[in-house]
């Protein structure tokens, strides 16, 4: 991934906790034991980790099955690989080290900490409420991406670092960090980064295991990486992440769609449902990497053997939609 961007092996699960102490009669537990907040005491609508991201008219909830094909797409598609195959990154544990991006729960109540970025510029300044038990991605002394998801399930905010450190005083430290409102269409300005590169959410974006096994619909766009980008970013990405210029490379936020007419049918069930979203809601290219490592959560839960059946998929498989107009950081 470029410079600019971008764990206890154990995720602390959070049984039957209630958003809101008032109407924790109301709580439904889950496998996963994530909250679910159907609604206040007064029948307005609440947020909670279950609901989708974002409101309905989000781009990351449009359905794009009927959008129209991209006259590039299979130039894109031969720059990601087109006998390449998909790679679920996310599930269980692998050689010591957590598989996908943990997400870490918390309420209004939870104490905010100071976090200092080393791109400030781009980033959306602390405090952020990060446990002091907080889990991060692959390991607590992980060399790596080390992005650290907190979502606020009270307020419904969501809270990204790139390359998140504790600073031996109680903060923390990180490339880049950004604060996303769960409840609007509210996005990044031109030009600046996330914890993704390419400006993105990613909380947002994941594989979900409450959503594939408990929920059976993933109702949003998916993450997916690709080996090179174009030095070039469309809606909804906000920056780009390469210093290359060729036509025949994606640029960051471009949509990939699995095609309609890819059969589905041998596939498992919980398999399925995350080929199914990829036909409706596609994926956005947000970051650089392993081309088609599709990004999800982490969780103890998962069956890594089911989700190794992805590797089947071909990049061939897939199109990319029609890009809205490109757009380029300024450096």
């Amino acid at each position: 991934m470029n410079f600019l961007f971008k764990t206890a092996l154990f995720f602390v699960m959070i049984f039957f906790v209630a958003c809101n102490a008032s109407n924790s009669s109301n709580q439904v537990p889950t496998q996963s034991g994530l909250p679910i907040n159907p609604s206040d005491p007064n029948g307005l609508k609440t947020y909670s980790y279950s609901d989708r991201a974002f409101p309905d008219d989000n781009i990351w909830n449009t359905d794009i099955s009927q959008a129209e094909v991209d006259p590039n797409s299979a130039t894109y598609i031969n720059s990601l690989g087109s006998t390449g195959t998909l790679h679920a990154d996310f599930g269980t544990v692998w050689a010591g080290e957590k598989l996908g991006i943990p997400v870490n729960v918390v309420h209004a109540n939870q104490p905010k900490v100071p976090v200092s970025f080393t791109y400030a510029e781009w980033s959306d300044n602390g405090p952020y409420p990060i446990p002091a038990d907080a889990v991060i991605q692959h390991a607590q002394d992980s060399t790596g991406d080390r992005h650290l998801s907190v979502v606020d399930v009270d307020n419904g905010l969501l809270y990204e670092i790139y390359r998140a450190f504790p600073d031996g005083n109680g903060g923390w430290t990180g490339d880049s960090g950004a604060i996303f409102d769960l409840k609007t269409n509210h996005q990044r300005p031109d030009n600046w980064t996330s914890a993704d590169a390419a400006g993105l959410p990613i909380f947002p974006s994941l594989v979900r295991y409450d959503e594939v096994v408990l929920q059976g619909e993933i109702r949003h766009a998916l993450r997916v990486t690709a080996n090179q980008t174009r030095k070039a970013y469309v809606y909804p990405a906000t920056h780009q992440a390469s210093t290359l210029t060729s036509t025949n490379l994606p640029p960051m936020g471009a949509r990939l769609r699995l095609k309609a007419n890819y059969d589905i049918s041998s596939f498992s069930p919980h398999v399925q449902v995350i080929l199914r979203a990829m036909k409706k809601y596609g994926m956005f290219i947000a970051d650089n990497g392993v081309s088609w490592q599709v990004t999800g959560d982490y969780n103890m839960s998962w069956d890594d053997q089911e989700l190794s059946a992805l590797r089947t998929v071909p990049g061939s498989a897939f199109e990319v939609i029609k890009l809205p107009p490109l757009k380029y950081t300024p450096w």
